[in-house]
Order: structure tokens, then sequence, then C-alpha cells
């Protein structure tokens, strides 16, 4: 038996979600308290029933972040901890560490799909790219870098990145319109 587990994009703020990717020694996998323990961002550890072959979905309600009837909240951003645990006649695991970026993501497409890069003049155009594209840079190197347990450098990035984008929605671009109102109408 070998375990292996794997977080899937949701795409969505409100939802993780963890395939299992475990080779198991017959099928379907005999195993006894398949349990993922879950450590969510300042919030804890949570220890959860997990579905042998198939994909689990966990929310703000099954991880303890709101109560049952209440809306379901975002899933806060940072590193998350999982450890996937069977046993059988002994006990195996497997752990990850994932930097979870859903709701810097979301703010990062709410502000590209804001940015009408028609308005801008050619140098402010070419600015907000490079702008964007340096934030996109820095979420990707934060993901990296928990994949490769650099804890540290995953939160320095993502803050950064964060920063960043704050700073870029605050200066809306620079863009008024008026220079292409003047220049093409």
């Amino acid at each position: 038996m070998v375990l292996d587990i794997l977080v899937i994009p949701t795409y969505n703020t409100l939802t993780l979600g963890v395939a299992d990717a475990s080779t198991y020694d017959t099928d379907p996998p005999v195993v006894s308290s398949p349990t993922i323990e879950i450590t969510v961002p300042n919030f804890g550890v949570v220890s959860l029933p997990f579905v042998p072959n198939d994909f689990n979905i966990f929310n703000s309600t099954s991880l303890g972040l709101s109560l049952v009837g209440e809306p379901l909240i975002p899933l806060p951003d940072g590193i998350y901890y999982l450890r996937y645990t069977v046993a059988p006649a002994i006990t195996y695991h497997v752990e990850r560490n994932i930097m979870r970026t859903e709701l810097i993501q979301e703010k990062f497409d709410n502000a590209f799909m804001k940015l009408d890069l028609m308005e801008c003049d050619l140098a402010i155009k070419t600015q907000s790219k490079v702008a964007l594209t340096s934030i996109y840079y820095m979420i990707s190197g934060s993901i990296a870098a928990a994949n490769n347990c650099a804890i540290d450098t995953a939160n320095k990035l993502y803050m950064q990145a964060n920063n960043m984008l704050n700073n870029f929605i605050r200066s809306n671009c620079g863009c008024s319109g008026n220079n292409y109102i003047i220049n093409f109408y």
C-alpha cells in the first residue's frame, strides 16, 4: 500500500478539494479508520473522516470554522498541513503542505477583469501588465515555496503579492479613460 493525496483546485473560496491518489492492496481498499487531519491557518487542527478512492470536499462547516446551518464562509489563504492516515494491520500515513491562494487569486482576477487596457496609453498599459505579471509571479512563488516546505518564504511571498495587489487596486492602474476619449474620439 502506498498512500498519496492530491489537493485539487475547486476554483472556489468556500471549498478545499482533496483526492485520494493512493495505491491499495485490494480494490475496494480494505482499510480502517481512514482520517485526514487538516491544519487550517490561524484556526488549528481538525480530524475528519476521509473516503478512500474518492474526491473529498471540505468547507467551513466541516472544518469547524462555521456552524451547521450558517452560511459557508471563505476558507482562509495560507499554509495548510494535511495528514491522511489509515490503520490496517499497521498505521500508514502521508503528509502534504500546500499554500492555499483562492482568496488572493479571486482578488487578482477581479483586479485584472476591471482593468480596461484599452483606456490606458501604451506606457500605462505596459506598466499595468508588468505589475500584474509581478503579482502573479509572487503568488506562484508562494505556492512553489510551500510545496517545497519553505514555509517562511511562502508566507513572505504571499504577503508581498497581497501588498502589491492592494497597491495596484488602490492606484486604479492610473487609467482615467480621458486619454482614450481625447485621442480616439
